[in-house]
């Protein structure tokens, strides 16, 4: 149970750690076995490498860290966001573990059990500092601490069954972070081999030195393509392929997209759903303020929100329930409307006391063949402690540490429901006096409690709410699909539903560049049919009625267009458009730079129209930002670096939005720069690992990934 304390209090923090990361990757070889299901063609959620990923083998993936993620957040079930956001976690570290895992066994690298033992002896990788094997006195993992837990845990499995199956969580957590090591390690050896790739030397530090720190001030002539009117330039269809051509790697498209029409309609509730809602709320009222038991009302009312029964700190509740609570004095408030959530609220404030957030506390927890015979165990325990017995010594009798673990309110304010042996449990730990000994009988046991420390004494409140979302009812939303259906059943072609929609007083709107990747259609939840028909579909063809969100959406999709893997056409509108402004900006700027023909000097530049204005503090590794034209330029910044003190720039310089001649009046170092060789080379190396970043993107991008996700979750 000390474990399992120490587990919990890390919860958070341990998700983060396993989860962020390039290199933190969970996918194991056994992933690789997909092949033996290559007749099932149906079932295959993907390709990496030629390797095909059957749906099975994901989804037991998934399963696995979301269990060590429930585990650690002390949580019975996920939200369907947070699962979205799993599946998605575990695809990409799994395409990513794959790409290392090839191109390591090209290079030879491996992690040997000799490696992975040291690992576990140093003790310091930071995911064995998020398992309750850390010794509190060195902050490192504790091999000792470890082979403890295992032997009792094996010796528990035969001699006392339920307290094995309360250490299997922490059992089962322990595989799930030993199994992923070794991938991490391998991970951590490619990666290192990659950054050993990226060296430094004296003259790359000096000339980026130079880069950062020499500012230069000029006089600017800017000259703004706005001055010239888009209808005074003309662009032919040779322009537009020869700059398709020039920029033509901005326009490869890894996947296939496809662009779409829709109508989301949403149902509200009606005022005559309002009303019945109010009249109801006023009943539960009336009951939550007579009732002995609020748990009953609450249970009755079908609130979103359970009554837990003990005393929570205010942000464990919602943040319009929290911010009445202060204020409340003990009884029942009124029906209170939140617009921003869409309910009607009613709270009865049980209590409001003053207790410690954070309790440290050691237990021994007491089992047997019956309860019966477990109350006498623990008698004779507790009766030993009174008498002066050393409460570590009895806890090593009885095959557990005793140690002393923290308990805080973050352990248990978030639980979605709470039993009696939980509660009374907590409350025992909230309201137990220091040094002192308590015997708590609970339905299959005992526990000994000794709370030792008491911190952080903050108000907490035990609170029954009910909690009601001012919804539809079945007339109102029967009345909406009728309408909606008859709508749909009029839409024959793109046109048709463009015209109608206006009619039926719905609006049509457009999404571009959907991929397979994504989860909805225009942000509306439990859209996957409706995914799932885009990618089916053909253009111009009409979709059916789906019913989607929380039963509130419905959504009709037409598809307008389908952009293959590969190369964007030049005539697509999108590209088309992008490469239009392009070339009209290029035949603006040849305009201005043959009408600056033969100036040199600022003055000359100022004659024929351009504005001039001082720039101070230009430097070669940030853009000039030009006031006149209200634009970054980088082009800009590069000419005045390579321009001496003193000197007009040789040739017009075009930019994101105009064309500028300069003149620089000085250059100095920056005001308290000071050249450090070996400092300037490790910032030096520092910037070329982006392109490690851009190494391990090219390799995933050759990887033929296929994600076919969409089609299953």
């Amino acid at each position: 149970m000390a474990v399992l304390g120490k587990i919990r209090s890390r919860g958070i923090a341990l998700v983060i750690i396993i989860g962020l990361g390039l290199f933190a990757f969970i996918a194991e070889e056994a992933f690789r076995s997909c092949n033996s299901l290559k007749g099932q063609a149906s079932q295959r959620i993907g390709e990496v490498l030629g390797e095909k990923v059957n749906v099975q083998d994901f989804q037991k993936l998934v399963d696995e860290y979301q269990e060590a993620v429930k585990f650690t957040m002390q949580r019975d079930n996920l939200t369907e966001e947070e699962l979205t956001q799993l599946r998605d976690q575990v695809w990409q570290q799994y395409v990513t573990n794959s790409v290392v895992s090839e191109d390591a066994a090209k290079l030879g690298i491996t992690v040997t059990d000799a490696e992975i033992q040291n690992v576990l002896n140093q003790g310091t990788n930071q995911v064995l500092l998020q398992t309750p094997f850390v010794n509190q006195q060195t902050g490192r993992f504790d091999v000792n601490s470890f082979k403890q837990f295992i032997d009792q845990y094996n010796k528990a499995k035969t001699q006392a069954p339920q307290q094995a199956e309360q250490m299997k969580a922490v059992y089962n957590y322990w595989l799930f972070v030993e199994k992923n090591l070794r991938t991490q390690l391998l991970a951590q050896k490619y990666q290192g081999l990659l950054a050993n790739c990226v060296l430094s030397n004296k003259v790359e530090a000096k000339m980026s030195f130079k880069e950062d720190n020499e500012e230069s001030q000029i006089q600017l002539a800017s000259v703004a393509y706005s001055t010239i009117k888009d209808a005074d330039v003309k662009v032919e269809d040779a322009d537009l392929k020869a700059k398709f051509e020039e920029l033509k790697p901005a326009f490869k498209q890894p996947v296939e997209t496809r662009d779409i029409k829709y109508v989301d309609f949403q149902i509200k509730a009606s005022n005559a759903d309002r009303n019945a809602l109010q009249k109801e709320m006023n009943g539960y009222q009336k009951q939550l303020a007579e009732a002995a038991d609020p748990a009953q009302v609450i249970s009755k009312s079908a609130s979103q929100l359970q009554y837990l029964g003990i005393p929570m700190s205010k942000s464990a509740y919602p943040m319009d329930i929290a911010s009445k609570l202060d204020s409340m004095a003990i009884g029942t408030s009124g029906v209170i409307e939140n617009k921003a959530d869409n309910t009607l609220n009613i709270i009865r404030l049980v209590a409001k006391t003053s207790l410690p957030d954070s309790i440290q506390y050691r237990q021994i927890q007491v089992v047997a063949a019956t309860p019966n015979e477990a109350r006498t165990k623990a008698d004779s325990i507790y009766n030993a402690l009174q008498n002066g017995a050393d409460f570590e010594v009895l806890a090593k009798k009885y095959g557990q540490t005793g140690e002393k673990v923290w308990f805080t309110g973050r352990m248990y304010e978030g639980a979605t429901s709470m039993n009696a042996d939980n509660r009374q449990y907590i409350e025992s730990l909230l309201n137990g006096e220091v040094n002192a000994t308590k015997n708590v009988a609970l339905t299959q046991g005992n526990v000994i409690l000794q709370v030792t420390d008491r911190r952080a004494m903050t108000d907490k409140f035990t609170a029954a709410v009910i909690k009601k979302v001012i919804d539809f009812s079945k007339e109102t939303h029967n009345a909406a699909y009728n309408r909606f259906s008859e709508f749909v059943t009029k839409c024959s072609s793109i046109e048709d539903m463009e015209k109608i929609a206006a009619k039926y007083g719905y609006k049509v709107e457009q999404q571009q560049n959907i991929a397979t990747t994504q989860h909805n259609v225009a942000g509306v939840s439990a859209t996957r049919e409706a995914l799932k028909w885009v990618f089916s579909a053909k253009e111009g063809e009409i979709s059916p009625l789906y019913e989607c969100g929380n039963n509130d959406h419905m959504m009709i999709v037409a598809l307008t267009k389908t952009h293959p893997q590969g190369y964007r056409d030049y005539k697509d509108p999108q590209v088309e458009e992008f490469l239009k402004r392009e070339v009209i900006k290029d035949k603006k700027a040849e305009k201005i730079i043959a009408k600056l023909k033969g100036v040199n000097s600022v003055n000359a530049a100022k004659a024929k129209g351009a504005k001039v204005s001082t720039i101070n503090q230009i430097t070669f590794s940030a853009p000039a930002f030009v006031q006149e034209t209200g634009a970054a330029e980088p082009a800009l910044s590069g000419a005045v670096a390579a321009t001496a003190a003193g000197k007009f720039s040789k040739n017009p310089v075009k930019g994101n939005a105009g064309v500028y001649l300069f003149q620089v009046v000085k250059k100095v170092q920056r005001s308290g720069a000071k050249y450090d060789a070996n400092a300037q080379m490790q910032r030096c190396r520092q910037k070329g690992m982006q392109y490690v970043g851009n190494f391990m993107q090219d390799l995933i991008n050759k990887a033929g990934v296929v994600d076919n996700r969409y089609l299953f979750f």
